[in-house]
């Protein structure tokens, strides 16, 4: 256990980088043998679009990262957080406890706050246009989202009083279960819903992204399962029944045109059919 703590206290940029590379190309390839959804669209236009704003989530990231490191240093210099106010525990436990706290703080909450509050969800929306959901659908997120949502993310990781190792293994697990989760891959119907009593899994995930409300509103989670079910926005929904898209902008020129998507956060607000908010 001494080693995994070590090698997360220390991830070389290198192979976090290789995470995530890697597992675009992984999944990539899994996509290309065993897709649930076939469709003659561009593949490479669509994958240019959604590495553009992949490239800019890492900068931001990058840009932003001494918050995380500051955060996580004070936190537990000063016995702030969950995990620092909770009693001694074997280190497995607590190495468990943490993710699932920042996976619920930093992960959970924060996405369903997207969806509900008016100014996040017009950046959150552009993950949303995306019609054709595949692995590298994963970081399409507005360069606005992902300042916020960084800011978001540091601000979990103090109130769970998290350790440096235990957020680089979070963020290391987050980068493969989203590429997962986000996969065009065709998973027997047993296995994707029996893992996903414990993971979120490409059929749980597709729900989240069918284009009209209620599913829209459903399925937040990121790594684990359990927060979706335990707060009652758990749905599931027959995959031939699942459209990609939001219903506000299904035009492809609004989700398929990079400048257009930069620009829609600060256009003239849509409401989607059902929607939550009045003005």
């Amino acid at each position: 256990m001494e080693t995994i703590i070590e090698y997360f206290n220390q991830i070389p940029s290198s192979h976090r980088s290789a995470l995530l590379v890697g597992g675009l190309t992984f999944f990539s390839l899994l996509e290309t043998g065993i897709p649930k959804y076939k469709s003659d669209y561009n593949r490479w236009k669509h994958a240019g679009i959604n590495l553009f704003f992949t490239l800019t989530t890492i900068l931001v990231n990058f840009i932003l990262a001494f918050l995380l490191l500051e955060g996580s240093a004070w936190a537990v210099n000063n016995h702030f957080g969950i995990l620092q106010w909770l009693p001694n525990m074997p280190i497995w436990l607590y190495m468990i406890t943490g993710l699932l706290l920042l996976d619920l703080i930093g992960a959970y909450l924060v996405h369903w706050a997207e969806h509900k509050v008016k100014w996040m969800w017009r950046f959150h929306l552009i993950h949303h246009t995306d019609q054709q959901v595949d692995t590298t659908s994963a970081n399409r997120h507005h360069p606005g989202e992902s300042v916020f949502r960084f800011v978001f993310t540091a601000g979990g990781a103090i109130l769970a009083g998290a350790d440096w190792w235990i957020i680089m293994m979070y963020q290391s697990l987050s980068v493969i279960l989203s590429q997962l989760n986000h996969a065009n891959i065709r998973l027997p119907e047993w296995l994707d819903k029996g893992l996903a009593w414990i993971i979120v899994t490409p059929g749980m995930h597709r729900v989240h992204h069918h284009y009209m409300l209620p599913y829209t509103d459903a399925n937040y989670g990121n790594i684990f399962a359990i927060w979706d079910r335990l707060f009652g926005t758990f749905m599931w929904l027959p995959h031939e029944k699942i459209r990609f898209g939001i219903d506000t902008h299904m035009e492809v020129q609004e989700h398929n045109h990079l400048p257009t998507l930069l620009k829609i956060p600060f256009m003239k607000y849509r409401h989607p059919t059902g929607s939550k908010f009045e003005n």
